[in-house]
């Protein structure tokens, strides 16, 4: 393989874009497994999706339409999340019905649907990458501020309720930014590469981190580098760019899980000599 060919003027774009989603959304699903939450990702991606479609066939900027409903779907986040999953997984076939109704009866709108739905990052823009760079850093300074807040509410929540705190304005703010992050991701992506990259470097990161900081960089390392994999047998193979890290992020699932049953496996034991 021509490793080199990613830095090519035409495929830089693309390729800094979708490096800065696969360091990002490892970290938003650490925070968003550790309050068993990882699929409102889904259900996030799936509305910004439905959102970009609406927004390009009124002839809005589409990342705003995006943002926009994954955004309020983050606000009414507190509210959905009494019914658990439940209520997530409607979000998510909501999502999902509006997007294909759209596609059915707006033909326009077409190219768009295959981008967000195959994750065709080729196609991104200036737009995307500095989007994604300007999210990438406020979302890292405010992450620094609300980790501790967040990983202490977890942990401690009976501390929260003796000294009559609430920890609501934290939640909010973390889910919107979880909701802008995806948002900004699926239209780079796609939507079930976005929710890959949130969900399988958190399962395996939770299961050989040893600490909550090496367990984030555990699953940002492996979301860089199967990213990284992928857009390069994506951009040689000329295959969607969706589907193949899908592929390679299940690969890396099966591969983590074939090694923890040989790292763990028990020696097999001798029979007694009397």
């Amino acid at each position: 393989m021509n490793w080199t060919a990613m830095f090519e003027p035409m495929f830089f774009m693309p390729f800094a874009t979708g490096l800065l989603v696969a360091a990002v959304l490892p970290i938003l699903g650490m925070y968003l497994r550790l309050r068993e939450e990882w699929l409102a990702a889904l259900a996030f991606a799936q509305l910004a999706a439905a959102g970009s479609l609406a927004a390009a066939i009124a002839g809005a900027p589409v990342l705003v339409g995006g943002l926009a409903l994954s955004g309020v779907a983050a606000a009414a986040k507190a509210w959905i999340a009494r019914n658990g999953n439940n209520g997530y997984a409607i979000l998510m076939v909501a999502g999902w019905g509006a997007s294909v109704l759209m596609l059915a009866n707006a033909p326009l709108a077409d190219h768009l649907g295959h981008a967000l739905f195959d994750g065709q990052l080729y196609f991104t823009d200036a737009h995307n990458l500095w989007s994604m760079a300007a999210f990438a850093l406020v979302g890292g300074l405010t992450m620094r501020w609300l980790s501790h807040k967040l990983l202490f509410e977890r942990m401690f929540p009976d501390f929260f309720r003796a000294s009559g705190l609430s920890a609501t304005r934290y939640h909010l703010l973390f889910d919107l930014l979880a909701a802008a992050g995806l948002a900004l991701a699926t239209a780079s992506v796609g939507v079930m590469a976005a929710f890959t990259l949130v969900f399988v470097p958190t399962m395996i990161a939770y299961q050989w981190g040893r600490s909550w900081r090496q367990s984030l960089a555990i699953a940002v390392v492996i979301g860089v580098v199967a990213y990284v994999v992928a857009f390069q047998i994506a951009l040689v193979q000329d295959q969607p760019f969706g589907p193949v890290l899908v592929v390679t992020m299940v690969s890396a699932a099966a591969g983590a899980w074939a090694l923890r049953k040989l790292a763990f496996r028990q020696p097999a034991r001798t029979p007694a000599k009397h």
